[in-house]
């Protein structure tokens, strides 16, 4: 009988290209269907709420895969958590409607921007943020945070061409925990690299570089080079996708 899987993965996205299955690329894609292949000898089609780019990690992405199996819930995660890498793990993994669909089902997702503002960074944190030396104006990033929040044509913070790049952003904000400044975004959906688009333009307003009211001007005149660089992957991380 054919039955509709749910998944949650969390995974350590420095040495991966991303989600999505590439030729010859180690992917988390890739690797999901490689493993489901290994244990039940089947081709397997995982479908994932979204497309991490390469370097980025996830708390909990989510995924969803149609199979018949004789294998219970909790063989499954077992034995799949026994033959993924290290850096990838199923937090949990359950029967669903047939109906359900990772992607297309989404409501929003919930991403954070790790920034360590400190000249020196612990090892064990490298990986996961993104180091900055200099002071910033975290009141003024602060300020300029919020001013993201709207449903918008977001074309001038991402690489994408898409016809379509209005999306609707419900929750945008930073705050100070010590060394470390975490961005947090919430939104019905993401272009191509346009969180570490944000950021960058974030921390040109925190540098000194930009006014918080420059982001209107950028939302206004929609061209990319008016917005801030595209930060490295590193510190970006999906922490929850809502449904």
């Amino acid at each position: 009988m054919m039955r509709n899987y749910k998944l949650s993965i969390g995974y350590d996205g420095t040495d991966f290209y991303g989600w999505q299955r590439q030729p010859e690329k180690r992917t988390i894609q890739g690797i999901l269907e490689e493993s489901l292949t290994k244990i039940t000898r089947k081709k397997i089609h995982v479908i994932g709420a979204g497309r991490t780019d390469a370097g980025v990690h996830a708390q909990e992405q989510v995924a969803s895969f149609k199979a018949n199996l004789n294998l219970e819930d909790e063989e499954l995660i077992r034995a799949l958590n026994s033959v993924l890498p290290d850096e990838v793990r199923i937090n949990s993994l359950k029967k669903i409607d047939m109906d359900f669909h990772a992607r297309k089902m989404a409501k929003s997702k919930i991403y954070q921007y790790r920034v360590f503002n400190s000249p020196i960074i612990s090892p064990f944190l490298q990986r996961y943020v993104l180091q900055w030396s200099s002071p910033l104006k975290v009141k003024l990033m602060k300020e300029a945070a919020p001013l993201f929040a709207r449903k918008a044509d977001f074309r001038a913070f991402s690489s994408s061409q898409l016809q379509n790049s209005v999306r609707k952003v419900m929750r945008s904000e930073i705050e100070k925990k010590g060394d470390e400044i975490i961005y947090t975004v919430e939104a019905n959906g993401f272009l191509r690299y346009m969180v570490r688009t944000m950021v960058g333009t974030l921390f040109e307003i925190g540098r000194g570089k930009m006014q918080p009211d420059g982001i209107e001007e950028i939302f206004r005149e929609k061209k990319r080079p008016l917005a801030g660089p595209t930060v490295p992957a590193k510190g970006l991380c999906l922490i929850k996708v809502n449904y």
